[in-house]
């Protein structure tokens, strides 16, 4: 991929829908000539839906790396002789980032990120191997398909499928990274289980509280079977995706009438589905009847599912009772908070990884002034150790307790309270305000902030946090959602809140005591 497209590919993920950079855009083949930029789809319909939608905002990007004025084109493949000289997707892979894929299609999903896996598949040796049938060849409509990646079981291939890298990428997380303790032991013991078939159940349900370590789990699932199989000959398709992009995918299918293949992708074409924040289909009934649909199809099928979420089935009040039921059939396992002695090894892991060493009393500290997010623990001592290398100094507890000032917060945490007034005062709203059925924009952001912040600080249950509004539970979840996806995203209200949120965890720190 040329350089200049690839850089405006990072521009527009923090412009337009990250999901459709990776679905849409990313698959696009680029090719930069003296009469500037040409991007070939795969077809007609796919030219028509990105020139309509996103052509100035690409011409934009573009502009912006560039820092000149190059003229864009969206071309068809088709219409370019097959020539490949305007990028035109290689004739061994037609369906390029297309949901048409029917069974065991192993077709290339470009430019995804962690919550895919890409579709190349691996085989003996390491060779590359594509399945696409003759029926999906028949068919390119810019859909993409449910991400898979065929390893040999039982068998390294010296290939790690996914990380969001097209073709040989690899995956962030394995088990051999995961700091275990008495906080997240069962998950973790249920997890390996489940890669050498000895869970007694072909599903597994992971919940936690943001920063636990859900995402590292279901990524070292995937990585373990993806790199090492299973204890059976044979082959296993994973599909690794978020619950999001699982609807986005549906959407896209049922308005070009493509469900059949849709349906065919996922049911037919993994052994392994792992479905990442579930959350996210509270309240979208269609998706939810097709989800129940594919996980039934699987599991009669004696195929794996794995699904992880920020909250258990019976406090989504939005789910279908029906899909509820089903994500209680199978094994549940909680993440809880890591104690003083995991959140110990955790930073003496981290320090393993970057390679330093970090004195004792640094990591007392940091353990002691974060307890309930694995993330930013480990973020503080990443920065630390880049501010030490920057200004050349030794790591000490001074410069860990200027670190912890801008990234974490300390005892005593934020009450409902003061998170209350603190986003009143950010937003220049009334408590009174808040508390009405207003629904002005202004005053839902800033409820769901206060949602996400006492969620995450205090151990009110989501039903008093609600009732402190006069909203239901379910109004909560569904706020928090919002905001976590407005974070993910890095979208410019999830940017504003993600400000808000530090700044509110900054004003919260102290003096950490010592352990």
């Amino acid at each position: 991929m040329c350089i200049l497209w690839k850089k405006s590919l990072d521009i527009l993920e923090k412009s337009i829908n990250p999901i459709h950079v990776r679905t849409l855009l990313a698959p696009l083949q680029p090719h930069l000539g003296s009469d500037g930029l040409t991007l070939t789809a795969d077809n007609g319909f796919a030219v028509s839906w990105i020139s309509s939608r996103y052509q100035n905002a690409i011409e934009q990007a573009v502009r912006q790396v560039s820092d000149r004025d190059v003229p864009v084109r969206i071309v068809c493949a088709a219409h370019n002789g097959g020539n490949g000289k305007t990028g035109e997707a290689p004739k061994s892979d037609p369906l390029h980032a297309s949901e048409t894929t029917g069974p065991s299609s192993g077709a290339q999903l470009p430019g995804s990120t962690s919550a895919n896996i890409t579709g190349t598949a691996f085989g003996v040796n390491g060779q590359v191997e594509r399945h696409v049938p003759q029926r999906a060849r028949q068919h390119a409509l810019p859909l993409p398909v449910p991400a898979t990646a065929t390893v040999p079981m039982n068998r390294t291939t010296g290939n790690q499928v996914g990380g969001g890298v097209s073709g040989t990428g690899s995956w962030r997380y394995s088990f051999k990274d995961f700091v275990v303790g008495p906080s997240n032991e069962l998950a973790f013991s249920a997890a390996r289980s489940i890669c050498r078939q000895q869970l007694v159940t072909d599903q597994f349900y992971v919940c936690s509280a943001p920063g636990l370590g859900k995402t590292h789990l279901l990524q070292a699932i995937g990585q373990e079977l993806s790199t090492n199989g299973g204890p059976k000959q044979g082959r296993v398709r994973l599909a690794y995706l978020s619950a999001e992009d699982f609807a986005c995918r549906m959407v896209m299918a049922l308005k070009q009438r493509e469900m059949e293949n849709f349906k065919a992708g996922f049911r037919d074409g993994v052994d392994i589905l792992l479905l990442e924040d579930i959350h996210f289909l509270q309240g979208k009934e269609k998706t939810q009847e097709e989800l129940l649909a594919t996980v039934k199809s699987l599991r009669s099928l004696g195929k794996k599912v794995v699904f992880t979420s920020s909250f258990l089935p019976k406090e989504m009040p939005k789910l279908d009772s029906l899909l509820a039921s089903q994500f209680c059939d199978g094994f549940m396992a909680i993440i809880d908070k890591p104690d003083f002695a995991t959140r110990m090894r955790i930073l003496e892991n981290k320090a393993r990884v970057l390679q330093v060493q970090v004195p004792h009393d640094v990591n007392e500290l940091f353990a002691n002034s974060v307890h309930s997010d694995i993330r930013l623990l480990e973020n503080c001592l990443q920065n630390l150790v880049i501010k030490a290398r920057l200004m050349n100094q030794r790591i000490n507890q001074s410069l860990a307790m200027e670190v912890l000032k801008n990234y974490a917060p300390t005892t005593p945490k934020p009450d409902l309270e003061k998170i209350t007034a603190f986003i009143c005062r950010s937003y220049n709203l009334s408590n009174e305000t808040l508390r009405t059925k207003s629904r002005k924009k202004e005053n839902v952001l800033a409820r769901n902030t206060i949602f996400y912040l006492a969620r995450k600080h205090t151990e009110l249950s989501l039903k008093n946090i609600g009732e402190a509004f006069n909203r239901k539970h379910s109004s909560v979840i569904k706020g928090i959602t919002q905001v976590e996806r407005e974070i993910s995203q890095q979208s410019t209200v999830g940017r504003q809140v993600d400000r808000l949120v530090q700044t509110l965890e900054s004003q919260t720190v102290g003096h950490a005591s010592i352990h």
